[in-house]
């Protein structure tokens, strides 16, 4: 059975992790099938937006106990290189040329913590757990540093990260950790209306020049930046997709993208 199922409908790519025996835990193959569905998504030219979830009652708990037991086995070769194939696969999620949401159905713990934080919009039910607790096992919560820094600032995510304890989704949206925290009956309606607007309300050009000045413009100076924006705004007038906007914007005509 596959790790990992994919699936589109109405311009949604949905990517479920599919291990739910083991609270879809990350386990090498895991990794690998999730980070071909990702590169598939984001080729797939019927797809606008992706969402990634887990099936049954967790997220994803992080590493597998059995993927654990064979990194403290591996060589100091086997685990560069195993470290780089799930390095790899976060990027691709992190730099997926589309807009990509989290659908956080249940605990989503080290790993797979930050396989919802890699997300463009992170969305979870008011139960789940969230956190990073690789320190509490000797491990070091590296390859997702970076964006967690990002997201949270200096001060937060050195905390959560040091500290290595367990947040519910109300306090990770309070402290800005993730973008919507809602009742367990309500995830599947607000992740639909959201990914529904990017796919339906959305022009896909407009949406994906956005997500790449975005990540852009995130470390460069004032000056740099605004110069770098105003090259993209100009840019974006000459894209098909501005040439139908305006027109059905002063024709006073709906558009469907």
């Amino acid at each position: 059975m596959s790790e990992v199922l994919y699936s589109v409908e109405h311009h949604i790519g949905t990517i479920t992790l599919n291990r739910p025996e083991k609270r879809n835990a990350l386990s090498a193959n895991l990794v690998a099938e999730l980070h071909a569905s990702i590169d598939s998504a984001s080729v797939d030219e019927n797809v606008r937006v992706i969402v990634i979830t887990g099936a049954g009652k967790a997220f994803c708990a992080g590493a597998d106990l059995a993927y654990l037991q064979q990194i403290n086995q591996n060589s100091p070769e086997a685990n560069a290189e195993d470290s780089r194939r799930l390095m790899d696969m976060i990027y691709a999620l992190r730099t997926a040329p589309k807009p990509t949401v989290a659908k956080v159905n249940g605990h989503a713990l080290a790993g797979g913590c930050g396989l919802a934080l890699a997300c463009d919009i992170v969305i979870a039910q008011e139960e789940a757990r969230l956190g990073f607790t690789e320190v509490r096992i000797g491990f070091v919560p590296a390859i997702i540093m970076k964006i967690v820094v990002e997201r949270l600032g200096s001060a937060k995510a050195r905390e959560l990260l040091l500290r290595g304890n367990q947040i519910y989704a109300p306090e990770a949206e309070r402290i800005g950790m993730i973008n919507h925290s809602v009742a367990e009956s309500e995830l599947d309606g607000l992740v639909d209306e959201i990914a529904g607007e990017i796919a339906g309300d959305c022009s896909p050009q407009s949406t994906r020049l956005t997500k790449q000045l975005l990540d852009e413009i995130s470390e460069m100076p004032l000056d740099r930046a605004m110069e770098h924006c105003a090259v993209f705004n100009a840019l974006s007038r000459t894209t098909d997709d501005f040439k139908a906007g305006i027109a059905s914007f002063l024709e006073k005509k709906p558009l469907k993208w």
